[in-house]
């Protein structure tokens, strides 16, 4: 199939790959454009697994106010050079991210950084309400474990859906950063502040 410049731009548009990624990614999957993106995807996140470890000592604090100084948001993100913190993806990311958590107010980054009792609490939760329901003792289990997994979905930074396109979660978001900079960033850590309460993450 003919793979037109206005294909590679589309594509470019959705991911923000490079031509020539894009180009062959589309070569790849004969022009399928959906099948494309998965494809860059799946390859950015290759890349950002071979990045994870190497030190990230670079980065910025990013602030941002919602609802008229009702919400107030800090993030750390960490990269390996000061030239990535300075560079606008990293930027927009930082403001993105920002965003994202004055709208969703996850309680942690990811799923090891969720308080150990809150998780016990919401296991009893969930085995409760099977046996309540009647379930069988064998698949309470596999029915906590799908909840657990929704639980996390919902209050973990990195697992929740992201609010400007919930096709893609925080985590598919920052590995599209990695791949795009070539560097490992790591989001640190974040509070997020509402009026009369605040939450830490």
């Amino acid at each position: 199939m003919q793979i037109t410049s206005a294909m590679v731009k589309e594509l470019r548009e959705k991911t923000n790959a490079g031509i020539m990624d894009c180009k062959a990614a589309l070569q790849e999957t004969r022009g399928d454009m959906p099948k494309a993106v998965d494809y860059l995807r799946q390859k950015g996140l290759a890349i950002a697994r071979k990045r994870e470890g190497r030190a990230t000592s670079e980065g910025l604090i990013h602030s941002y106010i919602h609802a008229g100084g009702k919400i107030g948001v800090m993030v750390e993100v960490n990269c390996e050079t000061d030239f990535t913190a300075r560079s606008e993806a990293f930027m927009d990311f930082a403001k993105n991210v920002s965003m994202h958590i004055a709208a969703t107010n996850p309680l942690a980054i990811g799923r090891e950084d969720l308080d150990s009792e809150l998780v016990a609490r919401e296991k009893e939760i969930y085995r409760a309400q099977a046996l309540e329901a009647g379930k069988p003792e064998q698949i309470v289990e596999k029915i906590i474990d799908g909840k657990l997994s929704k639980f996390y979905q919902e209050v973990c930074l990195l697992e929740q859906s992201y609010v400007r396109d919930t096709d893609l979660s925080v985590s598919d978001l920052l590995n599209e950063l990695r791949a795009k900079t070539g560097e490992n960033v790591v989001m640190r850590r974040f509070t997020r502040y509402q009026l009369g309460e605040d939450t830490e993450g």
